[in-house]
């Protein structure tokens, strides 16, 4: 929410039955009416303080030298009005970096969020979100719909990519885990080089695993955990393969093939039977005799659902295949 109005000032706090001449500095952020006060940790003579710039007064006389010497000559009134101007400044870039912080972030603005910001705590109720963490409990998602939606393979792709991350942590930054807002494109670079030059995948192997870690960060942007997709200019396209498809004729020697051991020839049957019928592993353990029928020509035929894509296939059986 944009607020109606925002201010801020520094001033110097005058307490009850303070004597003394220098008094503390503070920082006051208004929010449509609602403040919020800081000590900025300084504390400054009144007689040197301009209150309606909220700055001390630095002399208009400029230029004088100091002699030279080569002892260190003490600060000046100027010299140390000066350097507390500076800082003050440094404080009133961070106040308005803290509502832009927050403005981008679509939460609500509130002197008490600023400030929390500007003092570097968490806004109240905030907590950190971990990048393993996140991996952990979708992971623990998977693994309770396995045989509904996802599929035992999926849950090993999404474990092996955990553990790899988790690898990939303790290597680049001597981390357990990781705040999800600390990803962004260096991150996911140093996580490809690592893939690469450390594990020695090949490039489609390593773009697969960090579409893994990309399914996590976009689970934090739709939960507000995130406020930037760190993936943005990250190339995550696969290069072409080109894959030499078999022969008739290799096929038929594959056929004939005498592996002398019952098993042998059975991991050949299974696999002549996915080339003839085009079912990927996973479609020919899940078949059942079921699923063959008689079709329209009166030849047998698979009516069968596609494990990866949950699609109908309706597949005549070749003679080979037969």
């Amino acid at each position: 929410m944009i607020p109606k109005s925002f201010g801020l000032l520094f001033y110097l706090k005058k307490q009850h039955g303070d004597k003394k001449v220098n008094r503390p500095i503070y920082l006051r952020i208004t929010v449509d009416g609602v403040l919020k006060e800081i000590s900025v940790k300084r504390s400054w003579d009144p007689a040197r303080w301009n209150s309606n710039i909220g700055r001390a007064i630095v002399s208009k006389v400029t230029g004088s030298r100091r002699p030279s010497s080569k002892q260190p000559q003490p600060l000046t009134p100027d010299d140390e009005a000066q350097a507390l101007n500076a800082y003050l400044d440094t404080l009133h870039a961070k106040v308005h970096e803290a509502r832009h912080q927050l403005l981008m972030g679509g939460k609500s603005i509130t002197a008490e969020a600023v400030g929390n910001i500007v003092q570097g705590k968490e806004s109240s109720g905030e907590r950190k979100h971990l990048l393993l963490e996140i991996f952990q409990y979708h992971n623990d998602q998977v693994k309770t719909l396995i045989g509904k939606e996802y599929s035992k393979g999926t849950l090993t792709k999404f474990n092996t990519v955990l553990k790899h991350t988790r690898s990939f942590l303790q290597w680049k930054y001597k981390l357990d885990d990781i705040d999800i807002r600390k990803l962004d494109y260096e991150f996911i670079t140093e996580l490809e080089f690592w893939y690469k030059s450390v594990q020695h995948c090949d490039h489609n192997t390593t773009m697969k695993y960090i579409a893994c870690v990309k399914k996590m960060a976009v689970r934090a942007l739709r939960n507000g955990w995130l406020q930037r997709d760190p993936f943005i200019g990250f190339n995550l396209a696969l290069r072409e393969v080109e894959r030499e498809a078999l022969t008739a004729e290799e096929l038929e020697t594959m056929a004939g093939k005498n592996f002398g051991t019952d098993r042998l020839a059975q991991v050949r049957d299974i696999f002549l039977f996915s080339c003839f019928t085009g079912l990927a592993y996973a479609d020919l353990q899940k078949l059942r005799r079921s699923e063959i029928s008689t079709g329209i020509d009166g030849g047998k035929w698979i009516f069968t659902r596609r494990q990866k894509t949950d699609t109908a296939s309706r597949i005549p059986i070749l003679p080979m295949a037969q």
